[in-house]
């Protein structure tokens, strides 16, 4: 399978420390320090870390002047790292080792847009070039295309492919030419040239192997299906697979190993949960590799020498690995036995002699190890290299209990409930009495929670609520059909899962029924305002981060490269292009229902947004202002979907952290200048927090 790039989305939430009223009773963590915001959301030490192919450098990311950059050291000392970037506005968060070992890669978009560029930085020298340089996408008549408010529109670059049999070279996407599809360039990451080896005008996806010969195409089906080709040759295609809409999300041809001859894939045809294959392409004869009846095959692990997958993870309450080569069955013994917690490589030498492992835990930081590998069975030595958040080896971190939730029609809910250190006592996953609580609401919707550290809910907790996430029906990694349980029920079935987990909350004496909050950010934000919407009575509070109001101008506005898979969410939220299909999609948007508002709302929004427009912020400002209902309203102009800057993600940390302070009565931090250091935007409702004024 060919190495590949995965962009990850993040969003922030949160003024004044100040203790809870009396007359709410005293706070269940008046006893434990108050972890900082900029402990917890300000740029870890380092992180990231990759070994150059050839093993004798490690790049990571450190702050350089506040902004996160790389830093390139030897392997075995850092004391001679020296800062290989410069950027000063939003900070490096996905990068990689070019096979030409003198050359690291980084995407960089512009205050959020998603627009991605992607560069090339010569380690020695530090000479870096833009190897996408594209300010417009051109028209029918050769013009630039023009975005509402007079900015071209931009294209987006994707890393499609790199091989260690071409050092030089990479395979970039790129919807220069039309906004919707990508076409495929091989670029020199030395000079940055540019040649575009094939172009298209169909495909959603294009799939290359190690000798970056064209083997793959998808594009979605009128049913929200996926149909597969295979390329033949002089670039003309043959049919080779078709997945039905209700596998489409958990059946995917992912790549090939180096010789090109296996292709592993993931498919949940004729079963429930994704299991992982491989298809001898000679002979056509498919080897299940590896399954899990509760949960779907998560990530894999590859021999970098050959590409074939080593070992898979599934992850139903906890993550956990099934080996499939021998040879690394004692390295895995070995490192577990290093530190307690879950251990992830991420990175590894062409000669695969030596490894980059980090330990995850929920109640610390990442450890971060090099792992010189043995031979044979002797398993080799892990050395410690760095811990990623220092001063959170000090604090008083909670624990994340994984939990089982059942819905009022029977599906099972896997969720994490994280309590205030103090409140829970015998350590039973219950507190002495109950607290406030957050409903934390994951994106996506088809994405999911996952045991591990997770600063909000350190936060939160830390501040005196219990925090519960919920994996509600739609959320992706345990089959099909609980996948498929969310199709067309937002608003719906799936609102109806978080009511239920609130309820199991209440009945378990974890949660005040009088005060719990709803918060998350995109899908968590949409969620946030179906909660004060649909059931307005039931939250003594919600915040909401870059969630769409309307879900029809949520899908006539998206990003022109999603435009191929519109037929994915017409079948699964709902299909805005009929008349039936609008009425029942406006009904399931909060804003055609802000006059059922009666609790206070806080919404953050970057004004960047490409997924979810600022326009879907401003409309139900607008509309709660016009019935005058309070709303507090923050936006950020240099920023997307979420808040990648920390100066911005703790200023509005430090405003929600205020607003719940207020409507639910826990600890708050003083916002000590925090909102001043960001560029946020006050655009509504500072004077219903009296720290705002």
């Amino acid at each position: 399978m060919h190495r590949h790039m995965v962009v990850w989305t993040a969003v922030g939430m949160a003024l004044c420390v100040c203790e809870p009223s009396a007359a709410r009773g005293a706070s269940p963590t008046a006893d434990v320090p108050l972890i900082p915001r900029k402990v917890l959301f300000g740029n870890p030490e380092r992180g990231m870390s990759q070994l150059s192919p050839d093993g004798k450098r490690i790049a990571y990311t450190a702050p350089l002047d506040g902004v996160m950059n790389v830093w390139v050291a030897p392997a075995d000392d850092f004391s001679r790292a020296e800062p290989v970037t410069r950027d000063k506005n939003r900070g490096i968060r996905q990068y990689f080792w070019s096979y030409t070992n003198d050359h690291v890669l980084y995407l960089q978009d512009d205050g959020g847009d998603e627009n991605w560029r992607v560069h090339s930085v010569e380690v020695n020298t530090a000479k870096a070039i833009d190897l996408t340089p594209f300010d417009s996408i051109p028209g029918p008549d050769g013009s630039p295309i023009m975005l509402p408010g007079g900015k071209p529109l931009r294209p987006t670059a994707q890393i499609v492919a790199v091989s260690d049999q071409f050092p030089d070279e990479i395979v970039l996407g790129l919807n220069n030419r039309s906004p919707q599809f990508h076409d495929l360039y091989s670029c020199n990451v030395r000079t940055g040239e540019l040649t575009r080896v094939y172009e298209n005008n169909q495909w959603a996806s294009v799939t290359v192997d190690n000798s970056y010969t064209l083997r793959l195409a998808s594009r979605f089906t009128p049913d929200g299906g996926m149909e597969y080709v295979k390329f033949t040759g002089d670039q003309s295609t043959e049919p080779f697979e078709k997945v039905g809409m209700e596998d489409s999300l958990t059946t995917q041809f992912s790549g090939f190993d180096k010789s090109g001859t296996i292709l592993y894939f993931t498919d949940s045809r004729g079963r429930d949960t994704a299991a992982l294959f491989a298809r001898d392409m000679a002979t056509g004869k498919d080897t299940l590799l590896a399954e899990n009846p509760r949960c779907d095959v998560g990530g894999g692990l590859e021999d970098p020498r050959t590409g074939r997958v080593q070992a898979v993870a599934f992850n139903y309450l906890r993550n956990e690995w099934t080996i499939l080569d021998p040879a690394i069955k004692p390295d895995f013994e070995y490192l577990r036995t290093v530190r307690a917690g879950e251990f992830i490589v991420g990175s590894r030498t062409s000669d695969d002699r030596r490894w980059i492992v980090s330990y995850t835990s929920d109640n610390g930081p990442m450890h971060v190890y090099r792992y010189d590998r043995g031979s044979g069975q002797t398993p080799g030595k892990a050395t410690f290299l760095y811990t990623t958040r220092p001063e959170l080896d000090n604090q008083p971190l909670a624990s994340m209990h994984p939990i089982e939730i059942k819905a009022r029609d029977g599906l099972t809910l896997v969720s994490y409930l994280t309590l205030p250190v103090s409140s829970d006592k015998d350590g039973d996953a219950r507190p002495d009495r109950p607290v406030p609580m957050v409903l934390l609401v994951h994106g996506g919707p088809w994405a999911r929670d996952a045991w591990g550290y997770n600063p909000y809910a350190q936060w939160l907790s830390n501040r005196g609520y219990a925090v519960l996430q919920v994996n509600f029906r739609g959320s992706t990694g345990f089959g099909k059909n609980f996948l498929n349980a969310g199709n067309l029920e937002w608003a719906g079935k799936m609102h109806d899962d978080l009511i239920d987990a609130v309820t199991w909350a209440v009945n378990e004496r974890i949660a005040d029924r009088s005060r719990v909050a709803i918060m998350g950010g995109s899908y968590g934000g949409y969620a946030t305002l179906v909660g004060l919407t649909v059931t307005p009575e039931l939250f003594a509070c919600g915040v909401d981060i870059v969630g769409p109001s309307n879900i029809v101008t949520l899908l006539n506005t998206i990003p022109p490269y999603w435009a191929p898979a519109i037929e994915l969410f017409k079948k699964r939220v709902g299909d805005h292009t009929t008349q039936e299909g609008r009425a029942f999609l406006e009904a399931r948007s909060p804003l055609n229902h802000v006059d059922r508002i009666v609790r206070p709302l806080l919404i953050g929004q970057g004004a960047n947004d490409p997924r979810v427009k600022q326009s879907e912020s401003d409309q139900i400002v607008s509309a709660m202002e016009q019935r005058q209902i309070p709303v507090t309203y923050v936006l950020f102009p240099d920023e997307g979907h979420g808040f990648a800057r920390p100066e911005n993600n703790t200023a509005f940390n430090a405003v929600t952290e205020g607003f719940l302070s207020k409507h639910l009565g826990g600890r708050f931090e003083p916002a000590a200048g925090d909102i001043e250091k960001s560029t946020a935007q006050i655009k509504s409702g500072a004077e219903h927090l009296p720290s705002l004024k």
